[in-house]
């Protein structure tokens, strides 16, 4: 997606990488992207509030897609769980604008990243489905509710891995199999004491 509109977005996302969510006007990123604010309201006529609200969702979609390549291939829904908790919390802590929003102005973005996380689970959970109906999973188990259960538990550990590091190939993989897993798929090992 090359042109005006695009231009408008990277040029929104290096203000607010600037100076924040609440000092980005549209000005500001008309300027940065050397159009008129009539273009830019040409391309966002609901002004500020749709231009940030396009700028994360551009930024949302972009990480699904990374996301995506990153898992793509795995040979297991194992593989699947490790590569994605791995990547997703690399992402977020490598993340410069959202690190800076969310140490400046939480207040600001945490309801556009909770007015998604409905979308989020939806979707982590549709692309894990495929993945459960290739795996033996325990007795009762549903496939649909393990993979919103264990969409919902990624989205947990990547915002807050608690003793785990996420780094840690090892750790990540014991994490995945003893306390994501277990329950779930068949001979799953539950944690230990």
């Amino acid at each position: 997606m090359d042109g005006p509109r695009q231009r408008i977005l990277e040029a929104t996302y290096a203000c607010v990488a600037r100076w924040g969510l609440a000092k980005t006007t549209v000005e500001d990123a008309a300027r940065e992207a050397g159009l008129s604010r009539a273009t830019v309201y040409r391309y966002f006529p609901g002004g500020r509030d749709e231009l940030i609200d396009a700028v994360v969702s551009w930024q949302y979609v972009l990480f699904f897609v990374r996301l995506y390549e990153e898992v793509h291939g795995a040979a297991s829904l194992e593989e699947v769980l490790e590569r994605g908790l791995a990547f997703a919390r690399r992402s977020l802590l490598e993340h410069e604008v959202l690190q800076k929003v969310l140490e400046t102005e939480p207040e600001l973005l945490m309801p556009k990243l909770t007015v998604e996380s409905n979308r989020t689970v939806g979707l982590i959970s549709a692309f894990l489905v495929p993945y459960l109906h290739a795996h033996p999973l325990a007795e009762g188990v549903e496939v649909h509710r393990a993979a919103d259960f264990l969409s919902r538990m990624l989205l947990s550990y990547i915002s807050s891995p608690g003793h785990w590091d996420l780094a840690d190939p090892v750790q990540v993989a014991t994490l995945v199999r003893t306390e994501m897993l277990a329950g779930i798929v068949a001979g799953a090992r539950p944690a230990g004491p």
